[in-house]
C-alpha cells in the first residue's frame, strides 16, 4: 500500500473511532494504541506531572514493553535529568533522548548567542519541532499527555485524532483530565514527579525559557515570559503546511 493510501486508511479509521473513543478511560486508550500499532507507536514525554501519570499507567498495563522518548533540547533543568534517571531505575525502561541536529555551540555560531531571548519560535523549531518531525517519521502513531485545559490551542484535542502537522495518528489519553485529576492520580499511586513542581513551576521546559509562576498568574505564564507565546509548536498546526 502506498503512503497516500495508507494515510487515507488511517484517517478513515480515526474518523470512525473518534466519537466512541471519547468515552474511553485513559487505560483503554493506551491499550488500544498498543494493540493497534505495537512497536510503531511511542510515548513522547517532557516528564511533567501529566506525563508521569501517563508513564505510570502504561507501566501498569505493559510492564517495560513500550517505547518512550523525550526531546532533549540540551537546555533541560538538572531536576528534569534527575527525574529521567529515576524513571529508568524505578520502572526498568530506557528513555530515548532525541536531540536537535544543532549542538548548542553550532546553534550559537549560526544564529547568534541566546537565540531563545530573541526568537524563541526559531529556537523551539530547531531544538524541538524538527527533531520531533524526524522521530515521528519512523512511527505510525504517537502518544502524548496533553490536556484540553492547558492552553487554547489544546482545547479541541481529541483522545484519538489525525495529526495534520506531522502526518500520523496522535493519541491523547488524558485529554479530558483536569489538573486535579492528574495530581490525584500521582498522590494515590505515589508516582515520582519533577521537584520543580513544588517550587511554583507548574509547566517545565528549558532553563532559559521557564520561570516560577507567581500568585494569580496562569500556569503557562512561566513559559516564554515576556513573549506572546504559550506553545513550543509541537501541538500547533502549521497554517502554511499540511502533511
Amino acid at each position: 500500500m502506498n503512503h497516500v493510501a495508507l494515510k487515507d486508511e488511517y484517517k478513515q479509521r480515526i474518523a470512525d473511532l473518534q466519537h466512541p473513543a471519547e468515552t474511553w478511560t485513559p487505560e483503554q486508550i493506551i491499550q488500544w494504541a498498543f494493540d493497534s500499532f505495537g512497536p510503531h507507536v511511542a510515548i513522547s514525554s517532557a516528564f511533567g506531572a501529566p506525563g508521569m501519570a501517563l508513564i505510570h499507567m502504561t507501566v501498569r498495563l505493559r510492564g517495560t514493553d513500550f517505547r518512550l522518548f523525550t526531546l532533549d533540547t540540551d537546555f533541560l533543568f538538572p531536576e528534569t535529568h534527575l527525574l529521567m534517571s529515576k524513571i529508568e531505575q524505578r520502572y526498568g525502561i530506557a528513555i530515548e533522548r532525541v536531540h536537535s541536529g544543532f549542538s548548542p555551540a553550532e546553534q550559537e555560531r549560526v544564529h547568534g548567542a541566546a537565540l531563545w531571548a530573541r526568537d524563541p519560535d526559531l529556537c523551539c523549531n530547531l531544538r524541538k519541532v524538527e527533531p520531533l518531525r524526524r522521530k515521528l517519521g519512523s512511527l505510525a502513531a504517537w502518544i502524548t499527555s496533553i490536556r484540553r485545559e492547558q492552553t487554547a490551542s489544546r482545547a479541541s484535542a481529541r483522545k484519538i485524532e489525525w495529526d495534520e502537522k506531522f502526518g500520523l495518528i496522535k493519541i491523547n489519553p488524558l485529554a479530558d483530565w483536569t489538573d486535579k485529576d492528574v495530581w490525584r492520580y500521582i498522590h494515590e499511586h505515589q508516582v515520582p514527579y519533577n521537584a520543580l513542581h513544588d517550587q511554583d513551576y507548574p509547566s517545565i521546559g528549558c532553563t532559559h525559557c521557564t520561570r516560577p509562576v507567581f500568585p494569580g498568574e496562569d500556569p503557562r505564564d512561566g513559559r516564554w515570559s515576556g513573549f506572546a507565546k504559550t506553545e513550543c509548536g509541537l501541538h500547533v498546526i502549521d497554517t502554511d503546511r499540511q502533511d
